[in-house]
């Protein structure tokens, strides 16, 4: 049980430790949190919570593990070699796919609403 505690901790500094040197992750959290603001503003339903969440967890994810993916190339090959610049650019590349994907989706769960809204307001 202490073990499986102890997971959590590991778990918990690796989280942190993205968040303290990544750049990149704190603009995915200051995106998270905007969007959560208009969530609660808008009234999105609990679909489009739903997705939002899957979007913040996908995102965040991907930029985890490309920053897992970047250090380790950095530990195995401190020297530049074209098989670690192109496993960091696919990792690099997976959090484009995550983030661009998101954002369309947030798009289309958002201009309907800011467009009522703004026709509301006229």
């Amino acid at each position: 049980m202490k073990k499986r505690i102890k997971s959590f901790g590991y778990a918990g500094r690796g989280i942190r430790t993205v968040f303290d040197s990544e750049m990149n992750m704190k603009i995915h959290l200051v995106v998270t949190l905007l969007v959560i603001i208009c969530g609660f503003f808008f009234k999105i339903s609990l679909t489009e919570w739903l997705f939002c969440l899957l979007c913040f967890g996908l995102v965040l994810t991907a930029e985890m593990m490309n920053t897992a993916i970047e250090n380790f190339v950095d530990l195995v090959s401190p020297q530049q070699h074209p098989l670690a610049g192109r496993a960091k650019d696919i990792a690099a590349g997976a959090v484009l796919i995550s983030s661009i994907i998101s954002a369309i989706i947030g798009l289309l769960i958002f201009i309907p609403k800011v467009w009522n809204f703004i026709l509301a307001i006229l």
